[in-house]
This record gives C-alpha cells, sequence and structure tokens, in this order.
C-alpha cells in the first residue's frame, strides 16, 4: 500500500454532501477519504455547508478532519423535497466549484468527482482538456435515467438528450467509472460499449467497528421509543421517488390490528409523505415516525428492531444501489427487501442467508413473512447472525479500499513515482 512507501499522491475529492450531513453519499465519501489517507495518500475534500443537517451551525469552512483536509464552500440551504430547488441548489455548488478550482493547488494530482450534483463531471473533463489532468467519477445515481424511468421527464425532451451528451463525454474522458452494482455497469455499457474496460463495480459498505450488534433490552433508543416490548419492523434513511413506499404502506395497514408489531420510520423523502398522511389519518396505529438521526447515534437506532427493511421501485433496479442494506447486516439484523426478481439484492441476501425478498405489491407475503418471524425468535437471530457475518466477509472498508486504490489509478501513480524518484547509480 501507499503508506507502507511514504508516498504522498495527492487526490482531491469533489462531492456535494459531506459530513455532518445525512447524506449517505457523503458518509461514503468520509469513509473513503479518511481510508485512503490512512493508506498514505494525501486527500482533500471540497463539499457544501450541510444541506440536510440543518442544526449544524457551527460548521468550519476548513479544517483538518482524521488525516482529510476539508474545506466547505457557503452554500444555499434550500434542501426541500422540490426537485427545482435541489437543481438551484446544485447549480450554485457547481458554480462555487467552477471559480475554486482554477488553482493548480486544490485540483491535486487526481481529482474524484461524484455524481452529486449533476454536470460535475464537467470540472474534470474542462481540465482534462486543458491541462491533461486525470479524473476519476464515483456515479452512485445513473442520471437522466432515473428521471426519465420515473416519468418526471419525457426520454425525448432537450434536457434529457443535453444531459445524456454530457454523461458521455465526462465518462469517456476519465480514467475510471466506479458503480455500486453489476446492473449498473452494464447500463453504462448499454450506452457506450467502449465504457466497460474503464468501469469498476465496488459495492459499498458498513463499519463493523461503529455498528455493532446491541440488544433491544439494552439499547437506550429502543427504550425512548417504546420498542422493547414488542416486534419491530425498520425503514431507516432516505424514502424516496425511487422506493416502493406503497407496498411497505400496505403491508403496515394489514398489520394495523396488531398491537405487539410496531413499524417505524426513521428519516424523509419524497415516499414518506403517504406514511406521514396514514399516520395523521389514524390508520396506523402501531407506526412511528422519526426524523433522520445523527451519525452517532445510527449505532442504536439501527439495533432498536427486530427486522429492518429495503426496498426498491421495479423499474430502476439498475440506476441505483441502496447503501441502507450494509448498515442492517452490520447491526446483525435480519432484512426484507422489496425489489424486482432480477434485482442484485436478491443475490446478496440468499448469499448470506439474512432475510427474505419479495417481489413488488406482495404485501402480503411481506406480512406473513412478519408475522412468522415475530413467532420465531430462533431464527431472528440466526439470521441476524448471517447477516452480520456475510458484512465481515465482504462488506467493509477493509475490502472495498485495495478496490478503489486500484480503480483510481493509485497504485500506478505510486509505482510511476517510485520509477521516476529512484536513485542514479551510474
Amino acid at each position: 500500500m501507499a503508506g507502507k512507501n511514504q508516498l504522498k499522491t495527492s487526490i482531491s475529492i469533489i462531492t456535494q454532501f459531506y459530513p455532518p450531513d445525512y447524506a449517505a453519499t457523503g458518509q461514503f465519501i468520509y469513509d473513503l477519504a479518511v481510508a485512503l489517507a490512512q493508506e498514505g495518500f494525501d486527500v482533500s475534500v471540497f463539499t457544501g455547508m450541510p444541506g440536510y443537517a440543518f442544526k449544524q451551525t457551527d460548521v468550519k469552512h476548513q479544517e483538518h478532519c482524521n488525516g482529510v483536509f476539508v474545506r466547505r464552500t457557503g452554500s444555499v440551504q434550500i434542501m426541500s423535497k422540490r426537485i427545482r430547488n435541489k437543481v438551484v441548489g446544485s447549480i450554485l455548488f457547481l458554480l462555487r466549484c467552477v471559480i475554486k478550482f482554477r488553482r493548480k493547488g486544490m485540483r491535486g494530482s487526481h481529482l474524484v468527482l461524484t455524481s452529486a450534483p449533476p454536470f460535475l463531471g464537467l470540472i474534470g473533463w474542462f481540465y482534462n482538456k486543458m491541462f491533461n489532468h486525470t479524473y476519476s467519477c464515483i456515479i452512485y445515481d445513473i442520471y437522466p435515467e432515473i428521471a426519465v424511468r420515473l416519468r418526471v421527464v419525457a426520454p425525448n425532451h432537450w434536457i434529457v438528450k443535453f444531459w445524456e451528451l454530457v454523461n458521455l463525454i465526462v465518462w469517456e474522458r476519465a480514467e475510471s467509472l466506479i458503480v455500486l452494482s453489476e446492473p449498473m455497469k452494464q447500463l453504462l455499457v448499454k450506452k457506450n460499449k467502449n465504457l466497460s474496460d474503464k468501469i469498476h463495480v465496488i459495492h459499498s459498505w458498513a463499519d463493523p467497528k461503529f455498528i455493532l450488534p446491541i440488544s433491544k433490552a439494552d439499547n437506550w433508543f429502543a427504550k425512548q421509543h417504546g420498542l422493547t416490548d414488542c416486534f419491530v419492523v425498520l425503514y431507516s434513511g432516505n424514502l424516496g421517488r425511487c422506493h416502493d413506499n406503497r407496498t411497505i404502506l400496505k403491508c403496515a395497514r394489514s398489520l394495523s390490528h396488531r398491537s405487539d408489531i410496531k413499524f417505524v420510520f426513521i428519516g424523509n423523502g419524497v415516499g414518506s409523505q403517504i406514511i406521514t398522511e396514514a399516520i395523521s389519518l389514524g390508520e396506523l396505529p402501531n407506526a412511528l415516525q422519526l426524523p433522520y438521526q445523527e451519525r452517532e447515534v445510527l449505532p442504536f437506532s439501527l439495533t432498536a428492531c427486530d427486522l429492518s427493511l429495503v426496498s426498491i421501485l421495479s423499474n430502476v433496479g439498475d440506476t441505483i444501489a441502496p447503501s441502507k442494506i450494509y448498515g442492517i447486516l452490520a447491526a446483525e439484523r435480519p432484512v426484507a427487501v422489496i425489489c424486482p426478481q432480477d434485482n442484485y439484492l436478491r443475490n446478496i441476501v440468499d448469499e448470506g442467508d439474512c432475510g427474505a425478498c419479495f417481489d413488488n405489491g406482495d404485501a402480503e407475503g411481506l406480512a406473513n413473512y412478519i408475522c412468522w418471524l415475530a413467532a420465531n425468535p430462533q431464527i431472528q437471530e440466526k439470521l441476524g447472525k448471517n447477516a452480520r457475518r456475510l458484512l465481515e466477509l465482504h462488506y467493509t472498508i477493509d475490502k472495498a479500499i485495495p478496490k478503489y486504490i486500484d480503480a483510481l489509478g493509485l497504485g500506478e501513480q505510486c509505482v510511476s513515482y517510485i520509477e521516476q524518484n529512484q536513485p542514479s547509480f551510474s
């Protein structure tokens, strides 16, 4: 590894979200940046001020944190659910990036750009075009494909055609592209077969040292919210446009008469609105809805349940990769996944023998599974232990970081550095 050679290849990461923001992409970039710094790379992050975590008012514009130099640009906090506001916030961030990265020192020796906000990759493309500066893209969500499939915009709309064109020119010049699942890779190859060799599939992860198994009886979060004496079904995180909220709602309604079963929803998102409405109308007397929790609460909120849910709509399985499943595995809890038959999440659950999967719309099957699991605590325990074992074997940052070093070409840069700096004995 680079750290063993005390090399200081400098990596500059640009991402709109970074802790203390709650956004999952920001949390993963944080883990990645810190891990790369621990490997001996000189890592800096350029990001925005918190957009989700409004309570964080004392965030510094510049700081060194766990070996990473973090720069935060001022941003307008307009993180509402309206797409228009998100677009405005993204454009403001993009413009600030263009201004700031005129300085060569900001760019480091290799740029890493995320897929949020849209068109961020143009910064890498521009500096590659002008100065032959190398860059890589981490693609968390494939837009505008998602918007088209959700019928937010027509496939022949000019913005879609423009967006697709920008994506292709950015991806073609990138040193590498990193996606989170094999279906995402296949979708990109379908758009341009020449991208195949530069695409790396690297799954997300959870930290098994941060999220530890805790029994509900010993969990202050479970006690605080009255979750210790019932079977708790948890949905934690964003419940957005790509998630199947209707199957979850229908299932919860069908079990609303069961006082021994409780549904807990933690987070936000457009899809959470129907949950809020159902609770306010008294349709879900056994449901609890809570806001996003601070990062330090996560080990307790994820273990305050007996079963966790992951959902994805049937037509977007190759455009996104739900990251919440990895935290569930770390928490040593069974998982129920709502997804289409051909979704890669089924392979994860089957491989680990850590839960069950259900077709979109199969609320009855999900409800029956919940009742069966609630009646069989010994099976709950077995599935939970299987989940934790699966995470430790395959889905930790320790497993991911060598793949990132390879994908970002950092290993090659280290070899080049050594070759160029070998002492001459002639």
